[in-house]
C-alpha cells in the first residue's frame, strides 16, 4: 500500500526557510519519479519541482535558485528545502507519485498517481 506523509510546513518570515519532508512507506522511492506541487487558495493546483529515478531534478522557474528537491534512499524520503520564501508561496505543499521511473518536463499533476495529505506553508511579509 503506498503512503505519503508529509511534514514541516509551518509560519515564517519572508526572507526565512522551511524544509519540507515526504515519507514514503509500501515503495521504493529510488525507483520512481517524485513531485512535489503546491496549491494556494483560489488557484490551481502548480508544480515545484520533481526528481526521478535517477536523481535528475526538474524545477519550475518560480522557484529556481531558493528551492532544492532531494531524496534519502535509506529513510526513503523526499525533501524539499525552501530558502528566501516569499509570500507568494504560500500555499498548501503536497507530494506525489508517478507510476513510472521517468519524469517529464512539465511538472503536470495529472501524470501522478499517489498523493500525500498536503503540509501548509504560510509566508508573511
Amino acid at each position: 500500500q503506498v503512503q505519503l506523509v508529509e511534514s514541516g510546513g509551518g509560519s515564517v518570515q519572508s526572507g526565512g526557510s522551511l524544509r519540507l519532508s515526504c515519507a514514503a512507506s509500501g515503495y521504493t522511492i529510488s525507483n520512481y519519479c517524485m513531485g512535489w506541487f503546491r496549491q494556494a487558495p483560489g488557484k490551481e493546483r502548480e508544480g515545484v519541482a520533481s526528481i526521478n529515478y535517477s536523481g535528475f531534478r526538474v524545477i519550475t522557474a518560480a522557484v529556481a535558485g531558493r528551492f532544492t528537491i532531494s531524496r534519502d534512499d535509506a529513510q526513503n524520503t523526499l525533501w524539499l528545502q525552501m530558502d528566501s520564501l516569499k509570500p507568494e508561496d504560500t500555499a498548501l505543499y503536497y507530494c506525489a507519485r508517478a507510476n513510472t521511473p521517468y519524469c517529464s518536463s512539465t511538472l503536470q499533476s495529472s501524470e501522478y498517481n499517489f498523493w500525500g495529505q498536503g503540509t501548509q506553508v504560510t509566508v508573511s511579509s
